[in-house]
């Protein structure tokens, strides 16, 4: 199972920033080709006040600072150079939807959503979009967020993809400021595969694939998770996708390059359950030669290994 989708990790909750440049991105990208990577995903395009782009609307009615970079202007261009796609990830407020006021969220979001296929989308590599709020079966709330925004992208776009990235809520769904790596309880599958059936019937007809976090469970609950998703994704007409998470949930330093072996497991349970694609979370920290953690190129180095023997 290659890894064909990298997340382009730029406005982030937990993860060092490593004040990249233009020449440090598009080395990047020749790295991310080198081993089969065609699609990266722009994870969100603002948290809070931090904007990737000079998004007029969110200065004004977010009071958003404006950036010396504009970000997705740069990552379009090295998609273009390089023969990439590139999905748009939506802003996430950090607020209106965590309080529950989903329609704020949604409102916001589909004024960028306006802005930035009018100012971006004459790209070729402006290939789809990512819904970026990330939830876990219990917030079904979020479903007319989902359904709302997908209906938006795809009529604006001409039909463009769109895609979600939620997490299992398991026994290592804990916060990355949390002191512990687990919790007492997860979810079972047989509530996630309830919850999900509710959640994919009220969306599968703006959300064209979901790319469910593969590090929240114990690796030997993942055959049975993975099941009940490519189950109910294809019950949907939903592509599914996994997020291999090639960062390392286990230890108390959060967060880390993965142990490729973990990472191997992973890659070949989503195999063995006959997912669409893989995607990750994300290269440029985690699996790149260049990234500021020594073990990133070590991995990329095990990964080409694992590649060529697939």
């Amino acid at each position: 199972m290659k890894i064909t989708g990298t997340f382009l990790d730029e406005i982030s909750h937990d993860i060092p920033h490593q004040n990249w440049g233009r020449a440090e991105w598009d080395a990047d990208f020749s790295h991310m080709k080198a081993v089969g990577i065609d699609t990266v995903f722009l994870i969100r395009s603002g948290f809070q006040r931090w904007l990737t782009y000079p998004s007029v609307v969110l200065m004004q009615e977010e009071q958003c600072y404006e950036p010396p970079v504009d970000l997705v202007k740069m990552f379009l261009e090295l998609s273009d150079k390089h023969n990439m796609s590139f999905y748009f990830g939506l802003y996430d407020s950090g607020k209106y939807w965590w309080k529950g006021e989903f329609q704020k969220e949604v409102d916001l979001n589909r004024k960028v959503i306006d802005e930035v296929w009018k100012k971006y989308g004459h790209h070729k590599s402006f290939k789809g979009w990512y819904l970026t709020q990330e939830v876990s079966g219990r917030t079904r709330k979020v479903a007319g967020l989902y359904a709302q925004l997908g209906k938006h992208c795809k009529e604006i776009s001409g039909n463009l993809p769109t895609f979600i990235s939620p997490w299992i809520d398991g026994k290592k769904a804990v916060m990355s400021a949390s002191s512990t790596i687990s919790k007492q309880d997860g979810i079972t599958v047989k509530e996630h595969e309830e919850a999900w059936n509710e959640i994919f019937d009220a969306i599968h007809q703006s959300v064209d694939a979901v790319a469910f976090q593969d590090g929240h469970v114990e690796f030997y609950e993942l055959p049975a998770f993975f099941e009940i998703n490519k189950k109910l994704a294809d019950k949907y007409g939903m592509e599914c996708w996994t997020n291999a998470e090639s960062f390392d949930r286990d230890m108390p330093i959060k967060f880390l390059p993965i142990k490729f072996e973990k990472l191997r497991l992973k890659l070949e349970a989503a195999r063995k359950a006959g997912y669409d694609k893989a995607i990750t979370f994300e290269f440029s920290h985690f699996m790149s030669p260049q990234s500021a953690y020594l073990q990133a190129g070590h991995l990329y180095d095990r990964y080409k290994e694992y590649i060529k023997m697939i």
